[in-house]
């Protein structure tokens, strides 16, 4: 079930046994496949009853899950973007950072090893 060999499924807790099918693969895209269907499913019921809108695009069969869909695409691209423009490098906050900082010998704990 899992990649590691030695690992005792007994020792994890509760939720952790409970969630080891998504270590196998084939479980995983079994149910990425189940989103898809029911998405689908949802869209295509979306055809099958009658709606009382207040403006007319929302008449359009789908509308909502186009909506949505379109949105989230767009939510990611506009995030790709933002990250490009605001993103920072590593030490961008290296001179002012207390890591920097040089310790005085007097308070490091050297240890001499006899190599």
């Amino acid at each position: 079930m899992s990649d590691r060999p030695n690992e005792n499924h007994d020792t994890l807790p509760a939720l952790g046994r409970a969630m080891l099918w998504v270590d196998n693969k084939n479980h995983v895209t079994r149910f990425v496949y189940g989103l898809y269907l029911v998405c689908a499913g949802l869209f295509l019921t979306d055809f099958l009853y009658r709606k009382y809108t207040y403006v007319d695009v929302e008449n359009i069969p789908g509308f909502y899950a186009m909506y949505g869909f379109f949105l989230s695409v767009g939510l990611v691209i506009c995030a790709k973007w933002m990250r490009k423009v605001l993103q920072r490098p590593e030490d961008y906050y290296a001179p002012k950072d207390i890591e920097t900082e040089e310790y005085p010998a007097t308070q490091l704990d050297r240890a001499v090893h006899d190599d």
